[in-house]
């Protein structure tokens, strides 16, 4: 590397500690609007930076990558997911991918419980009684909700956040099943008093709460379908704040309209920022906008994730976060 600083643009705002940093590091181009960036501005960033900031938002597949000029060598992603970046592309190009894994489970997990709580204990329909002043006053029969303690949660993805999430239900009284490519280690399934189910189809009927937390493949994808929810309790609960494509959100809708759902609580949705207004109506089901990880702590630790794997690729090192491409 040369004496020079490298070049980077961000594409998105990030904590002011996080862009002072960067800025001392490096040469840095930063989006003061926090506008996502439109797929010319995109498209100029990779081909004048080293090293481009993306978040979520930009879509990096491989019709934009091949406009990437030669001088583009690193994509430090801000987040831990990259389903919108094309892999395979940028290493066609010369092109490095590094994202900012293990720093949000926990966040995800406490967001996780909150939804739990909420749809359960009917919280939404609660406060929204309060608050538009229509609440008479105590009555035995109101806002009857159901109890959380001695339910089963059936945990779909036992990997960090699936794992705290584990933790927390433990706390709350709660039965742990759940389903993953793999059991995990022995020890772990001990502490968490966990049971492994191989098959999803075995597992859904016993759960009280179903909660999603696996990766968006080719695999996942519309994972709960209709077929699938239909051998769920009409008691049970849906909670999503993993990726929204693992749910066939038409499915949902047409569940929890038919009554063969009790509720859900979602952070993410099949269409992005477009949501269904058939959602939005339903008293029993809370929407929350991709907030799971949104804290002060998680976005500071993303942003020095992605300042170390910048630094450490212009040190002439391999990053220590490098994501490679599926064999």
């Amino acid at each position: 590397m040369s004496n020079s600083k490298l070049s980077v643009v961000v594409t998105r705002r990030l904590p002011e500690a996080v862009e002072n940093r960067l800025t001392e590091l490096f040469d840095t181009q930063l989006n003061k609007t926090d506008t996502p960036f439109t797929d010319t501005q995109l498209v100029d960033a990779l081909q004048t930076a080293e090293v481009i900031v993306p978040t979520l938002s930009d879509n990096l597949d491989a019709r934009t990558l091949a406009k990437a000029g030669s001088q583009l060598k690193l994509i430090s992603n801000y987040g831990s997911g990259y389903d919108h970046i094309d892999i395979e592309a940028a290493k066609t190009h010369g092109i490095l991918v590094t994202n900012t894994p293990g720093l949000l489970s926990e966040d995800s997990a406490d967001m996780t419980l909150a939804l739990i709580l909420t749809v359960m204990r009917r919280f939404k329909e609660g406060s929204a009684a309060l608050q538009s002043g229509n609440w008479k006053g105590w009555a035995p029969s109101a806002f009857l909700g159901t109890s959380v303690g001695g339910k089963t949660l059936a945990i779909i993805g036992m990997g960090r956040v699936g794992m705290a999430v584990a933790r927390r239900a433990n706390a709350f009284g709660m039965k742990v099943i759940y389903h993953n490519r793999k059991p995990v280690h022995p020890e772990i399934e001990r502490n968490l008093n966990a049971t492994y189910f191989e098959k999803l189809d075995d597992m859904l009927p016993l759960a009280d709460v179903l909660s999603l937390h696996c990766p968006k493949t080719p695999e996942t994808d519309h994972l709960m379908n209709a077929s699938r929810f239909a051998l769920m309790k009409p008691t049970a609960f849906v909670i999503n704040t993993s990726r929204s494509k693992v749910i066939d959100e038409v499915a949902l809708i047409s569940a929890l309209e038919e009554g063969k759902l009790a509720g859900a609580g979602l952070d993410v949705f099949e269409k992005g920022d477009e949501l269904d207004p058939r959602l939005c109506e339903r008293d029993n089901v809370m929407l929350l906008p991709h907030m799971a990880s949104a804290t002060n702590e998680a976005r500071i630790d993303m942003g020095e994730r992605v300042i170390l794997n910048i630094k450490t690729f212009e040190l002439g090192h391999r990053p220590p976060d490098q994501v490679l491409p599926k064999r």
